[in-house]
């Protein structure tokens, strides 16, 4: 039995942009979410990222924040119709790394995992559409009447994406030390410490940082950055042309 796998983190590492982005401002579209929400609470966040003034985790958090509170009394079947048109519409903007080594993972007969922050209905459909093995998302609780409660079981932060790693590895009899994880925030830090093939893709500073002031991870860990038509693998200490 093959007991390697490779876990992927989804919005910026396998997608180029955040998914669950895409399923707020469709939501908005279909008059499931009131646009106002978008503008005065979640734009700000998302300027002050772009413009690289603020950084990419605060913007996802406030998203997240809004969001769950936005789809309060929703019922979930909006949102798996959402998800469903994103990935139809959005699901090949992908990295050429990223896509390239869930193929060669599946190719070599590994298992291949999605752990992500974004909504388990999403992470689904990516599963689906690369034929993924298995995964874990945030999940949004339901009301006994099955509409979302606002209350969430979150996906993005170490502490549960390394409750998940543990147990998919237990129910899979998998050996960390053997598999492989992709990441691209601080939020990934732990899943890329508890495999022996550890690849952070594109990075944001705060990884970068926290990756540099480990001893074990600055020697371990592959960084990825793809920029148009050009892979590049670096290294803390310098820099390496991929590909």
């Amino acid at each position: 039995m093959n007991n390697i796998a490779a876990f992927f983190d989804i919005d910026g590492t396998i997608y180029r942009e955040g998914l669950i982005t895409e399923v707020f401002k469709k939501m908005v579209k279909y008059d499931l979410i009131d646009a106002s929400k978008w503008d005065s609470e979640v734009r700000p966040a998302f300027i002050s990222w772009d413009k690289r003034i603020g950084d990419y985790d605060t913007y996802l958090l406030k998203m997240v924040d809004v969001y769950s509170e936005a789809v309060r009394g929703i019922n979930p079947f909006h949102m798996e119709y959402v998800a469903k048109r994103v990935i139809e519409q959005k699901g090949e903007r992908v990295y050429t790394f990223s896509r390239e080594r869930i193929n060669w993972h599946k190719k070599e007969g590994h298992k291949v995992i999605a752990i992500s922050g974004s909504p388990i209905e999403l992470v689904r459909e990516v599963s689906k559409k690369y034929g993924m093995d298995d995964y874990r998302g945030t999940v949004y609780e339901k009301n006994e009447d099955g509409s979302y409660s606002g209350e969430i079981t979150p996906m993005w932060d170490a502490k549960s994406k390394k409750k998940a790693i543990l147990e998919i590895a237990d129910a899979y009899q998998l050996d960390l030390v053997k598999c492989f994880a992709y990441g691209d925030t601080s939020g990934d830090l732990t899943m890329l410490n508890m495999v022996g093939y550890p690849f952070a893709i594109n990075p944001t500073k705060e990884l970068i940082t926290r990756i540099s002031e480990d001893d074990t991870l600055r020697k371990k860990v592959n960084i990825v950055v793809e920029r148009k038509d050009v892979i590049y693998k670096l290294n803390i200490e310098g820099l390496d042309y991929y590909r």
